[in-house]
């Protein structure tokens, strides 16, 4: 597939960029062996550190098989529940870009939130990150409305989180209006606003563009408000193109290192990187800065050092992992006619 060669060639890539000797990097494919076939092979050869797999449940198939032999590793999922024992989580996580993009908004003084968030499980961890972010952060969550990927689920879901019926009431209405924080709104001729600052969109950027309209119906159109995405715009470099997105913030790591990245990668191999070949480039960086001082070649990767809490530095900036989970630290970037601009820079030291 596409992307398992992306992964292949980025890991060779980092080996040859640091011109480090005495690795030995093999690469096997797991939609021939399976992941359960493909890890007994790589045991039987000698594997001391098992880069990968990219799916979750390939992951868990291999799990049991490395640690029986003391082998650690490094999965390139984004799957947190996997995480644990010897099987550490390279991806990046939906939670720490829905944090770092609501504590953005907060830091501009925006109180009020609401979010979009899809059926699944992504859906779910979303919404328990916005949640926790916006209450961490001194805000309200106003509305949290889930919703399917079929274009006849977003009108409904777009009509409840903007609160359409009770504004649509409360214009009709003669009477004063408490607010959610309790002070007294005087009544209004015409459609009341919608009662968010910030919404987030839990999903693809092209999700949030098919949105636009229909909230732009329903009394909230563009400008109004603050439009949040996830780290998942970061592969939609085109999202300018879409007015209504123009504004728009999102989290995710810093992108300058992967495009000089990538520049090599296609002298190399040709052809563009998939965007999560940043993940095993930087698990291959980690494995080569560790190798002969602290690892001794011919000897199980040591675990412990995965441990440092001062983290490590990839093309996807830094990160430290926690829990067996990378910690990130991300920037957020802002929607343009021609790309994206960064409007907060990630951290450069835990």
């Amino acid at each position: 597939a596409p992307v398992g060669i992306s992964l292949a060639n980025a890991a060779t890539l980092a080996l040859v960029d640091t011109g480090k000797q005495g690795i030995r990097l093999t690469s096997y494919d797991t939609a021939a062996l399976g992941a359960g076939g493909a890890a007994s092979r790589a045991l039987a050869d000698g594997a001391q550190l098992i880069l990968g797999p990219l799916l979750a449940s390939d992951a868990t198939a291999v799990k049991a098989a490395a640690e029986a032999k003391g082998i650690t590793m490094l999965s390139f999922s984004n799957d947190s529940s996997i995480a644990g024992g010897r099987l550490y989580v390279l991806g990046f996580q939906p939670a720490q870009s829905v944090n770092r993009v609501v504590d953005y908004a907060a830091s501009k003084g925006l109180k009020r939130f609401a979010a979009l968030v899809p059926d699944g499980v992504y859906g779910q961890r979303a919404s328990v990150a916005f949640t926790r972010a916006v209450s961490e952060s001194g805000g309200q969550v106003v509305a949290l409305q889930n919703f399917a990927r079929t274009p006849t689920a977003l009108p409904p879901a777009a009509r409840k989180v903007t609160a359409y019926d009770a504004r649509l009431k409360q214009a009709g209405s003669t009477a004063p209006v408490k607010r959610p924080d309790g002070t007294i709104a005087a009544p209004s001729a015409g459609l009341p606003p919608a009662p968010f600052d910030a919404l987030l969109v839990a999903d693809s950027g092209a999700i949030a563009a098919a949105f636009a309209p229909h909230l732009a119906k329903f009394g909230a159109p563009a400008g109004s408000f603050l439009m949040m995405g996830t780290e998942l715009w970061n592969t939609e470099p085109g999202l300018g193109a879409s007015a209504p997105l123009r504004g728009a913030v999102f989290a995710a790591v810093p992108d300058q290192r992967f495009q000089s990245m990538a520049k090599r990668y296609q002298a190399r191999f040709g052809g563009t990187p998939s965007r999560l070949a940043s993940l095993s480039y930087d698990a291959m960086l980690l494995a080569v800065s560790t190798a002969g001082a602290q690892w001794r070649l011919g000897t199980p990767f040591p675990q412990t050092l995965l441990t440092d809490p001062q983290g490590f530095a990839g093309v996807d900036g830094i990160f430290r992992f926690k829990g067996n989970i990378a910690e990130r630290g991300l920037e957020v970037q802002q929607v343009g006619p021609s790309g994206f601009t960064t409007v907060s820079p990630a951290p450069t030291a835990f």
